[in-house]
């Protein structure tokens, strides 16, 4: 995929993005952004405009009124602005205005007849488009809905990484699940990748250690929400900070090389780099032959007429693995994330002989 540079992201790592969650009124945008970058450590400014709500009657967004306070605001500090966009009317407001940067948020990324309707919408034009992780975790629609944008013509391209939805209680209001927005990383490595730790977190007291996480997985920039007074907001006020939090965040991230000339440093790394392939390769062997005992387990269930699933024998397994990984300094919440993933394969390899060895006696 062909792309253009954006040019603030080819100027400053890490570009910050900042803004209230909603512009509730022109005083609270314009108020709430000028403080926001006094200190000049802001680069682009964003306001929700239209909220798309999970239940009705919730604030939903000021609407198209609202893209003139915003872009106000960006008149008055001399600073490009954002917004999130939605369908093609949304498109048409956000272009008459002369918008800066749009982008396709988490529950319109999950529909591709949607994201296909902005596209089709921009057509023609140069505009500057980030694109935010679905809802669930759906690699392939993240990736499809850079491709119909792409396909439409939009070459300045940019990614947001805001979570994914999850079921139950934790720590966070969406699950980080790193390892997606790395993989488009990989996939798409001239495209700038921004972490929104505001959504991941959902409560300001958790934003500093995820945006340090992010800069330290060496994402480009970070979406970070704030507003004049938190306690008052329309929408998310539990992950909203002051502008003066804000600053104090942005004052105590380390921002870290991705890479050096350093070639002692770089010998040392390399050498430590060899040792984690080696043990790479022995690990992958290892879950081999596990894989092959499985198989073996499988044909003797199938010759007793037993189930693949034995579940009191998987919560064995699954105390005795945790008990053993976090002696090795492992965290039980990865050993049952690597645990499920082995439990997962086995059985699938143990149904594969179990059926293979149905059809060859049909």
């Amino acid at each position: 995929m062909k792309t253009s540079p954006i040019e603030i992201f080819e100027q400053k790592r890490p570009v910050i993005i900042s803004g209230p969650c909603s512009a509730e009124s022109e005083e609270q945008v314009l108020e709430t952004c000028a403080a926001i970058t006094k200190s000049g450590k802001v680069d682009i400014l964003r306001a929700g405009i239209w909220k798309p709500r999970t239940r009705p009657n919730s604030f939903e967004g000021m609407g198209a009124p609202a893209l003139k306070w915003l872009k106000q605001a960006g008149k008055d500090a001399g600073l490009p602005v954002a917004v999130e966009v939605a369908n093609a009317s949304h498109v048409d407001e956000a272009l008459k205005q002369e918008i800066d940067v749009l982008w396709v948020g988490a529950r319109t990324t999950v529909n591709p007849f949607s994201v296909q309707e902005i596209a089709d919408a921009l057509k023609g034009t140069d505009a500057t488009v980030m694109v935010k992780n679905p809802v669930h975790a759906d690699i392939e629609l993240w990736t499809g809905a850079l491709e119909r944008l792409h396909g439409a013509g939009i070459t300045r391209l940019g990614l947001i990484h805001r979570g994914f939805a999850q079921y139950g209680n934790s720590v966070y209001r969406n699950d980080p699940k790193w390892q997606l927005p790395i993989e488009m990383k990989r996939r798409f490595p001239d495209i700038p990748l921004v972490c929104d730790p505001s959504h991941i977190c959902g409560k300001r007291d958790l934003l500093h250690a995820v945006a340090q996480q992010a800069l330290d997985m060496d994402f480009d920039g970070l979406m970070l929400e704030s507003h004049i007074d938190p306690s008052i907001a329309m929408s998310d006020k539990d992950q909203q900070v002051t502008p003066a939090d804000l600053e104090v965040i942005i004052d105590n991230l380390v921002v870290r090389r991705p890479t050096i000339s350093d070639e002692d440093l770089s010998q040392k790394l390399s050498m430590l780099r060899s040792q984690i392939d080696l043990i790479d390769d022995d690990l992958i062997k290892l879950l081999g032959e596990r894989m092959k005992v499985a198989e073996e387990i499988g044909l003797v269930k199938r010759e007793k007429g037993i189930t693949i699933l034995q579940t009191n024998r998987w919560e064995e397994i699954i105390e005795k693995a945790s008990s053993n990984g976090m002696l090795q300094g492992l965290s039980k919440t990865f050993m049952i994330r690597y645990l499920n993933a082995i439990h997962q394969e086995s059985i699938e390899h143990q149904n594969d002989v179990m059926n293979q060895s149905e059809l060859k006696e049909r």
